[in-house]
């Protein structure tokens, strides 16, 4: 009787140990701890061990109960592994939360902003500057690299490069990305963004997608007003209906890009250019886009509004941005006549 009672006292014995032994382990993980290492990127190099990897943490002070953490990580979660990578711990942060953020892998990031209308040349200048190489490479390379239409010939076969595709957005990335991996980002970005009815639609109207993109890119550059873009396209499909050349000044501004000589202003030189963008001499589209266009652009070029507008003029009195539409050229000459004397006045 006494061998029973001494083993029933070591069982509960033993269960009190190991009910302890859990609570202060749980307890120890789960409670969040203060370190003044907040704001400091922590670097985990490949091909460390967990051990290796927890020391770092220690002499940081991101973690505080090194050994509770080495135990639960042995005994509890023993699939979890920790990944390399650049890792902000808040603070405070508890060791479970820290484990949880080194399953990710995450390397540090920045923000990549391509506003709305940039063409691929100002693109290019950008990753050029904030995506620097070793060895070095210069906006020109960046800009070549967008010659690669393997990365959209199923959807654009007649593409000659990714201009409209290089969807303008923020973007979160890797410090020590390589530019081509942004344009593939960002291509991949214009993708998610295509509707699948879009394409359905486009064939409804009569166009393919390299044409809506183009449509789109003079849009984006026509109005920055969103809920006035459908009468926007409204005019450029009449123009096109009716074989009156566009007339977009976007286009101009383009091909100075394209020739390496824009400074800024739109000269007599680049209206009067012979050239398949210049939308003043040519009837129907340019070859393609001359720019990023925003998701309103694109619904606006795949539904325009029902209307006989052929012209439009900024709206000077409002000074919003938006414009007047006209269905006449005595409408518009009255229109610009108002634009122009405005105009002088600015000046």
């Amino acid at each position: 009787m006494k061998f029973f009672r001494r083993l029933l006292l070591l069982f509960l014995l033993a269960s009190l140990a190991i009910g302890g032994f859990a609570y202060w382990m749980y307890a120890a993980i789960e409670a969040p701890v203060e370190h003044e290492n907040a704001d400091r990127y922590l670097t985990i190099d490949q091909g460390l061990g967990s051990n290796s990897i927890l020391q770092i943490l220690e002499e940081n002070n991101i973690i505080q109960a090194p050994l509770a953490t080495k135990l639960y990580l042995r005994f509890f979660d023993q699939e979890t592994q920790l990944q390399a990578g650049d890792y902000l711990f808040p603070s405070p942060i508890s060791p479970k939360e820290v484990l949880a953020k080194l399953k990710d892998g995450k390397k540090r990031t920045k923000a990549l902003t391509i506003p709305e209308g940039w063409t691929r040349f100002e693109i290019a200048k950008r990753l050029a500057a904030q995506f620097p190489t070793e060895p070095a490479i210069d906006e020109k390379e960046v800009l070549a690299m967008m010659n690669d239409v393997s990365l959209i010939e199923e959807m654009a076969p007649e593409a000659k490069n990714l201009e409209g595709y290089l969807y303008p957005t923020t973007y979160e990335v890797e410090l020590d990305a390589h530019p081509k991996d942004v344009i593939i980002k960002m291509v991949n970005q214009f993708k998610s963004v295509w509707e699948a009815d879009w394409d359905a639609q486009a064939e409804k109207i009569g166009r393919t997608k390299q044409e809506i993109v183009t449509i789109a890119s003079l849009i984006e550059n026509e109005s920055k007003v969103a809920e006035e873009r459908a009468l926007v396209a409204s005019v450029i499909y009449n123009r096109l209906e009716q074989g009156i050349p566009l007339g977009i000044d976007a286009t101009n501004v383009y091909i100075a890009k394209l020739l390496n000589r824009w400074d800024g202003i739109i000269h007599k030189s680049d209206v009067e250019v012979d050239h398949p963008y210049n939308t003043r001499k040519i009837y129907g589209l340019p070859p393609g886009p001359i720019s990023s266009a925003s998701k309103s652009a694109y619904e606006a070029a795949l539904n325009p509004a029902k209307t006989d507008y052929l012209y439009y003029v900024l709206n000077v009195e409002k000074g919003d941005g938006s414009h007047h539409f006209y269905a006449t050229a005595a409408g518009f000459a009255k229109g610009k006549a108002a634009y122009q004397k405005w105009l002088a006045k600015q000046r």
